[in-house]
């Protein structure tokens, strides 16, 4: 039994790699990632839910980001001063490549090396934070994670994860996708898009294995409880978690749904500023009206953070 498990966290490790690998070079047009004052803004604010101001007016000497993808989360917290020294990790050579890539046009100094997170390569206590966004729900080994977390951490210490999907609300994302999905073909009438092509590439490329593997390296959805029970057994104190993205959910993923069924190509700009903004206004609805309000499990996203003694 132990051997089938060991086997199966190889494959799902290993999916994740290639997944990444091929979405690296493209992902932050993806996912509209951005270096500038919003990405600032976004990552800034998700640490100031969890954190409060004072913990961010000191910063953070040395930080390492697990699972840092193309460097969302550390790049934007180097250029607003909060963290001075990065150190970034992802299972993916094509997520650090991009990630380095992306460090260099900002003029920013990072490490960034490929590493497992269950399997961190760094001596004990060397770190002050330890973060990441969206990383947690790919891991098959959580508890080898969070003791590798603890372990890195420096007494007083800090874990941040955000982004992480949460059971409910994944379920509840479900119905504006299915309404997208009715509305598709007039709504690309209506745009004058096409469906998008087909591409007749093999196996290994961008186009192809991208969306095949995308619905299998989603391996988790978390409860509050869950996250605050893994933290707490890998010896963490002071826990707690936070839910985010309620209705900016709802509108991103039915926007995001509808602009799948259409060839990039002919969504337009207009459209596109239209999405964007209407999330970005939403985000602050939900921050300022329904998560002080609401129980975190029925948001899309969970936040963690906790201490090590």
């Amino acid at each position: 039994m132990r051997s089938e498990a060991l086997r199966r966290a190889d494959e799902i490790r290993d999916v994740n790699t290639r997944y990444h690998d091929l979405a690296a070079e493209s992902y932050d047009s993806k996912w509209g990632i951005d270096f500038g004052e919003v990405g600032q803004g976004q990552v800034v604010g998700k640490l100031r839910k969890l954190l409060g101001s004072t913990a961010l007016e000191r910063g953070f000497d040395r930080s390492l980001e697990v699972g840092a993808g193309t460097g969302y989360f550390s790049l934007n917290l180097l250029r607003a001063g909060i963290v001075r020294d990065a150190t970034c990790t992802d299972i993916s050579p094509g997520m650090v490549r991009t990630l380095a890539a992306n460090a260099e046009r900002l003029g920013l100094t990072v490490k960034s090396l490929r590493a497992d997170a269950e399997s961190l390569p760094f001596g004990a206590a060397g770190f002050d934070l330890v973060l990441g966004h969206a990383v947690l729900h790919h891991l098959p080994d959580l508890e080898r994670a969070f003791s590798e977390f603890h372990r890195v951490l420096k007494p007083g210490g800090r874990i941040v994860f955000a982004g992480e999907p949460s059971r409910v609300g994944d379920r509840l994302a479900a119905i504006p996708k299915r309404g997208a999905i009715a509305v598709a073909p007039a709504w690309r009438r209506a745009l004058r898009a096409a469906p998008p092509r087909l591409s007749p590439c093999g196996p290994g490329s961008a186009t192809g294995d991208d969306h095949v593997l995308e619905r299998v390296v989603d391996i988790h959805a978390f409860s509050p409880d869950d996250l605050v029970a893994l933290a707490r057994a890998a010896g963490f104190a002071d826990v707690r978690v936070r839910g985010e993205e309620l209705l900016a959910n709802w509108f991103g993923w039915f926007n995001r749904a509808l602009e799948a069924t259409a060839d990039p190509s002919d969504v337009p700009m207009l459209w596109r500023q239209y999405a964007f903004r209407g999330y970005l206004l939403l985000q602050q609805v939900d921050e300022r009206l329904l998560e002080p309000l609401l129980p975190p499990a029925i948001f899309y996203n969970l936040l963690i953070t906790a201490r090590r003694p």
